[in-house]
């Protein structure tokens, strides 16, 4: 257990499992059934390697003559073939920056607070979904991990995993700069399944370097970017502030964040962005 100095223990500042276990949405009427006892395995609706039976129709040019159905051929006279469902894996990776361009904000939380709260939402739905989640959590010392699992059991594993790494985070003190987030993603693509769902919740300012392994990982991948923004990013001050180096000093503005050209270098790397608003992740 971490100790906090009594400033940082107050809402916003410091994240609690119970307002991350609080956000599972209400639960709905219908629910995917699962087509195997393997957590994350959902039946897709294209043709694929599965073993549960789409359709049995006429054989056309290009279908695998190994799928051909002997009975189906032999009762029409005309070759048939089989097609099955694809067994899917639908797993999910979340990924929290806690390094400290995340240790700040101007709104009602910090900003590494929101990114926690907007995984767990994004967490709850695979969960209620049928699908298994795992976590990933950089700091600026080695990454925590949770391995994949289902169950409302594994979100509180989660949610305890986000509390314990963010109080770390926010008494740990380092002489150096942030660490890159690239060692992440190039763990993320370890830990996480081919085909399945990666979540990295992190500030626009933090993905400098990253572009060979984020588009190794989107390759093989569904990544998503939430952007959690800031109200001083989306809704800057309008007098001038004062700046200072301890030596000499001016004034300036802020201006607001155009997110746009961040938007279309992500998006041609491979991977699907999202901005996150002040009023989005409390």
């Amino acid at each position: 257990m971490v100790t906090l100095p009594r400033a940082l223990d107050h809402p916003g500042l410091r994240l609690t499992e119970a307002e991350l276990l609080a956000l599972r949405p209400p639960a709905h009427t219908a629910r995917l059934r699962p087509a195997s006892r393997r957590p994350g395995a959902l039946p897709a609706r294209i043709s694929g390697q599965g073993i549960d039976l789409r359709e049995i129709r006429a054989f056309a040019d290009g279908d695998d003559p190994r799928r051909i159905d002997p009975a189906a051929s032999a009762r029409t006279g005309h070759l048939h073939v089989r097609s099955f469902h694809e067994d899917r894996d639908d797993s999910t990776l979340l990924i929290a920056d806690f390094r400290r361009p995340m240790l700040w904000g101007t709104g009602t939380a910090l900003r590494s607070v929101r990114a926690a709260r907007h995984l767990a939402m994004l967490g709850w739905r695979a969960i209620d979904r049928g699908g298994s989640v795992g976590l990933l959590v950089a700091g600026d010392a080695a990454p925590a991990s949770l391995a994949a699992s289902a169950g409302q059991a594994q979100m509180r594993q989660l949610a305890r995993l986000l509390t314990h790494s963010h109080d770390l985070a926010l008494v740990r003190q380092t002489d150096h700069g942030p660490a890159s987030l690239a060692p992440v993603l190039a763990l993320a693509l370890r830990q996480s399944s081919a085909g399945g769902r990666v979540h990295l919740a992190t500030g626009p300012e933090a993905l400098a370097g990253i572009e060979p392994a984020l588009g190794q990982l989107a390759r093989s991948r569904r990544v998503e970017i939430h952007l959690i923004l800031d109200p001083a990013e989306t809704q800057p001050p309008r007098p001038a502030l004062a700046v200072t180096d301890g030596a000499a000093s001016r004034f300036g503005r802020i201006a607001a964040l155009d997110p746009q050209p961040l938007l279309a270098h992500l998006r041609k790397l491979g991977a699907t962005p999202h901005l996150v608003w002040p009023d989005d992740a409390g």
